[in-house]
């Protein structure tokens, strides 16, 4: 019986690169040896860094203003790098507050230097995106989280603005089209729709580095990991190598436009059964739903948690329960999901329904 993953965090990937990937842990390119046990510096590996980081600039049309490198330590080291590589010590940085990790963002930055929010939905639990703000034209960067996993909510367009752009995209990159040459940096951690936790993708404006004017250590400077090509120290192999058959599949989807019709199909069939359904209510902005992170509750919890939870369970779901903070359900549909998936939820949410109303 098939197992509908929803979860959020280390999450669904394509069958035929979990099938892949598991012939390479035994023998990669008839080597004899292990894909995480070959030098990370051997032809065949360098082989592998160079189709994924040429696969990232085909998928996403990136210009050839960028830089694609992979590094580690996920978005939560990359909070620290944004400041290190674009704060100056006399500038001022500008977050748009929409989350748990726009907020540690934000935290990384106030610690080196001058950093604000300039708009929040703290105070409604985060579940819209504020809009109507306005952007210094003298901040050195302007810092916005792209979808959020915790509340269910995603930015549908970015501003429009002459200072530098960072997002943040670890939960919907790949998950459609994305102006590339509008960001000065765009950061990912790949267990989403990329590959398994360890590596983090990040596409890079080469004319936007060596501003901040401040002393950067050498592993957190991006010109390090730039001019190494990635290498400057040993690469997390087995993400990088999963990542390159994701990105494989991907573009015999059809590539990100493909995926996008794909993933609006599932949105809309969870948010039609959610808003249809008597049982049931979505907790984010109808406008600003994400469709990464489905996020709903039941109206009556007491009433029928109980019988919804064995409904799931007993149709081999998994991971749907919400983010700790915030409780209820989160059906997490990253790019890899299939709509018979959404499919299966949907169907326990009418049995419940049918049991109850």
């Amino acid at each position: 019986m098939k197992t509908h993953n929803f979860s959020a965090g280390p999450c669904i990937l394509p069958g035929q690169v979990f099938e892949e990937a598991s012939k390479a842990l035994l023998d990669f390119d008839g080597l004899g040896l292990s894909v995480i046990e070959i030098s990370h510096r051997s032809k065949n590996f360098v082989a592998v860094m160079n189709e994924a980081v040429a696969l990232v600039k085909e998928t996403l049309n990136v210009p050839d203003t960028h830089e694609v490198i992979f590094l580690q330590g996920g978005a939560s080291l990359q909070f620290a790098m944004v400041a290190y590589n674009f704060l100056t010590e006399t500038g001022n940085a500008q977050y748009l507050d929409t989350g748990a990790w726009a907020s540690k963002a934000l935290k990384e930055a106030v610690g080196l230097g001058s950093a604000e929010a300039i708009a929040s939905s703290k105070e409604a639990n985060y579940n819209f995106i504020p809009k109507g703000y306005s952007i210094d034209p003298s901040a050195d960067y302007f810092h916005c989280t792209s979808n959020n996993t915790i509340y269910g909510t995603q930015m549908k367009s970015f501003p429009e603005t002459d200072v530098p752009v960072i997002c943040d995209m670890s939960s919907d990159i790949f998950s459609r089209p994305v102006d590339v040459s509008r960001f000065d940096l765009i950061y990912a951690g790949a267990q989403k729709n990329l590959g398994p936790a360890g590596a983090t993708l990040v596409i890079v404006r080469k004319d936007a580095l060596g501003k901040s004017g401040r002393y950067i250590p050498t592993m957190l400077k991006y010109t390090t990991h730039i001019e190494k090509e990635s290498m400057f120290n040993t690469p997390p192999v087995f993400s990088v190598y999963v990542s390159m058959l994701t990105l494989r599949w991907l573009k015999e989807m059809g590539g990100v436009e493909a995926i996008a019709a794909r993933n609006q199909a599932k949105a809309d069939l969870i948010y039609g059964e959610i808003d249809r359904n008597p049982l049931f209510v979505g907790t984010a902005a109808v406008e600003d739903r994400s469709n990464m992170n489905a996020c709903f509750l039941l109206k009556d919890e007491a009433a029928h948690k109980e019988a919804f939870d064995a409904l799931w369970k007993a149709a081999n779901i998994s991971g749907i329960n919400g983010h700790r903070s915030v409780g209820g359900y989160r059906a997490s549909m990253y790019n890899a999901m299939d709509l018979d998936s959404v499919q299966a939820l949907v169907d326990c949410m009418k049995k419940l329904e049918k049991q109850h109303a």
